[in-house]
């Protein structure tokens, strides 16, 4: 079964594990651009900006732009307050650094998401070794961000988390992409 916005917002039952295992999607996704983006770089090094790098380009940017911010949100908004909360000084401990690289991955993001912006015009100012200095830094501190919530954070939520609080989550999860897609969409018309 694909895992799409709609599993979430079924009944509690269902609900409960499909809002971890969209959050888990969601770092295979994470991965899957970051893996795109390593030697799509290097091509814009080698091979210059053509229309297939282009377009590869414009999908990453798009694809951090909304749903890698609307990842974390999810997170920010129903995953960690409860951890937060927390009696175990680890696993509070552990939720301030995650919230913490949220912030970082942000910067880290406005420090690239110029230069492919402009790749994604077909523009080339940008210095290539920045971008992927910048890069470099922005996949290590997700590598070790992502391995962080789901050996922790996660395991920990689905303890502490009751199946009607995640079927609640999942459908403001839902609602709140639909309302971004849609606004997306018109923008693009």
């Amino acid at each position: 079964m694909s895992l799409t916005l709609e599993n979430i917002t079924m009944n509690a039952a269902p609900a409960a594990p499909a809002v971890f295992e969209f959050l888990d999607s969601t770092h295979r996704d994470i991965m899957a651009q970051l893996i795109q983006l390593s030697p799509l770089i290097d091509a814009i090094e080698s091979e210059g900006l053509n229309a297939a790098n282009r377009d590869k380009v414009r999908k990453i940017l798009h694809f951090f732009n909304t749903e890698g911010r609307q990842h974390h949100l999810d997170e920010e908004k129903h995953i960690f307050p409860a951890l937060l909360s927390s009696q175990d000084e680890t696993v509070v401990r552990t939720i301030q650094r995650l919230m913490q690289d949220h912030g970082w991955l942000e910067e880290n993001w406005f420090q690239i998401a110029p230069s492919l912006d402009a790749a994604a015009n077909g523009n080339l100012w940008f210095d290539t070794r920045e971008l992927r200095h910048a890069f470099d830094v922005f996949e290590a501190l997700y590598l070790d961000h992502i391995m962080l919530e789901e050996s922790v954070a996660y395991p920990e939520a689905r303890k502490r988390l009751q199946a009607h609080d995640r079927a609640g989550m999942g459908r403001e999860m839902a609602e709140r992409r639909s309302k971004t897609n849609r606004r997306s969409g018109d923008s693009n018309a």
